[in-house]
Parts: structure tokens; C-alpha cells; sequence
């Protein structure tokens, strides 16, 4: 399927690897130029990889999100090597690395990096692209949040608060850019083998114990404590993919969604459905 992304330019933050990268790929599958933005030193990398496997311009910048200056001067960076920017897509995303529940399991300390990537470098992002966006009346902005932040999840109560806030955040950026022309939605994956979701499981396990779980059973492996919640949670009965969540996102970037803005669209087998 042509999305007519062809020529078009697209500014993945988080993108060196995990669902960013996935997306990134799937916007050179498209014909676009693409931007990887990661503080992850890999990300220049991976756009050489990206652009000498598909002839497509990709560059990589190294970036902090949660650093302004630094995503002021990226914006500037990207702009001047290719020539504007269409799309902005915010995929960088922490958990607090720890199992929240209950939630005074935490210290009050293990809040503040997860809301500062998850939602103010969000926040810095949208303040240095979505002026120019604005002038030139064209452009999207997609922010990847989690159905953490629709049902107020207690596995990582900081990571779901960042998300449900950057839920928010997208709905009052879409209000303020549609008279622009500017279309602005949250995507929201669902259960992802990714690295953060082994996070939780590792975090989940080491309150068990050594070796036991609570009731005095030995503690399941990773693939089979999530192989169950997937099977109680999601009404598919699968994982979903990095891919699907690309797919989606080159969706929401394109013509074939141009009067799509201010939503939370899930990708997430079902997980999530509200009445």
C-alpha cells in the first residue's frame, strides 16, 4: 500500500533501537528520509544501516531529550541536512525499573527521570518542531504513550502516570496545531517483547525471593509469566509486534489519515476497550 510518504521527512526520537527503530524502518520502507534521535550512541549507526540498505537519506543524531538546548539544536541540525521536517514521532520511553505495586513500594525518587523522559523531553520535542510545523501549515506529531496510561496499571505506577500525562499532553498539542493544519495522536502499544517489558519482569521477580515465588512455587521464566498475562489480558491471545506498532504510525503520518487528530489509538490486541 502507498501512503504517498515518498520525499517526505520524518524525525523519530528514540529511534536506535526497539519500537523506535521499527518505526523508523517503516518510514524509509515508505520512501521518506528519516531522522533517528537518541541519546543511544548506536543511533547514527543505525541510519547508515537504514539508508545504505534502502538508498534513502537517513541521518542520526545523538540527543538527549530531556536536554532542550540540545533538541532546539538537533531541530536546527535536522532541518539544514534535509530540508524540513514533516513528521515528528516521540518513541523514546523509562520505566522506573522497579515493580510499583503497591505503590509506596517506591521512593518518591523514582519518579522524576521516568516524567522527565516520558514527558517532558515529549514537551521539549513538540516545542522545537511544532512552531515550524505550524508555519509552514502542514505536519504530524505522534507520541507513543501505553495502554498503562489509559487504566492506571500498578506494575510501574511512575511510567504509568508519565504515559497517561503524555496522553493529555497530545490531546491539548492537537487543539492548539489543527487550526494550523497539523494532526496530533497518541499510539499506544500493548504487550511488546521489548527490553522495558523484560524490565518488569525482572523487577517482579526479584521481589520473589530466591528462586520461590510467594506462594512457594518456583518463579515462572520470563516467557511464561508473559506468555499468561497474555492469555488472561489480551482477547487476540498474542504479542504484538514492533511492527505492528510501525505500521500504524506510517498510517497516522499519512494522507490516508488526514482527518485523524487528538486520539489515543491502541494497538494492543484488544486489551484495552472502552464502552
Amino acid at each position: 500500500m502507498d501512503l504517498h510518504l515518498n520525499g517526505d521527512v520524518a524525525v523519530v526520537v528514540g529511534g536506535a533501537r526497539g519500537l523506535g527503530l521499527a518505526i523508523a524502518s517503516a518510514f524509509v520502507a515508505e520512501g521518506a528520509q528519516v531522522a533517528i534521535l537518541d541519546r543511544d550512541p548506536d543511533g547514527p549507526a543505525e541510519a547508515r544501516r537504514l539508508e545504505e540498505a534502502s538508498g534513502t537519506r537517513c541521518v542520526g543524531l545523538v540527543v538527549d531529550a530531556t536536554d532542550f538546548d540540545a533538541v532546539r539544536g538537533a531541530a536546527d541540525d535536522v532541518r539544514g541536512r534535509l530540508g524540513r521536517c514533516d513528521h515528528v514521532v516521540y518513541a523514546a520511553g523509562v520505566g522506573s525499573g522497579k515493580f510499583g505495586f503497591p505503590f509506596w513500594e517506591l521512593d518518591p525518587s523514582d519518579w522524576d527521570r521516568v516524567l522527565r523522559v516520558n514527558l517532558v523531553g515529549a514537551a521539549n520535542i513538540a516545542h522545537a518542531f511544532a512552531p515550524r510545523m505550524a508555519e509552514a501549515r502542514t505536519g504530524t506529531l505522534l507520541f507513543v504513550a501505553s495502554v498503562a496510561g489509559q487504566m492506571g496499571s500498578q506494575t510501574d505506577p511512575p511510567y504509568s502516570a508519565s504515559k497517561a500525562g503524555l496522553i493529555n499532553f497530545a490531546q491539548c498539542a492537537a487543539k492548539d496545531l489543527a487550526p494550523f493544519g497539523v494532526r496530533v495522536n497518541s499510539l499506544c502499544p500493548g504487550m511488546i517483547k521489548t527490553a522495558l517489558n523484560r524490565s518488569v519482569y525482572e523487577a517482579w521477580a526479584g521481589r520473589q525471593g530466591r528462586g520461590k515465588a510467594g506462594a512457594g512455587g518456583p518463579i515462572p521464566s520470563y516467557e511464561e509469566w508473559a506468555g499468561e498475562k497474555v492469555k488472561a489480558l489480551v482477547p487476540l491471545g498474542r504479542w504484538q509486534t514492533p511492527e505492528d506498532v510501525a505500521a500504524m504510525a506510517v498510517f497516522l503520518a499519512s494522507p490516508a489519515a488526514g482527518n485523524v487528530t487528538g486520539q489515543t489509538i491502541n494497538v494492543d490486541g484488544g486489551y484495552v476497550m472502552h464502552w
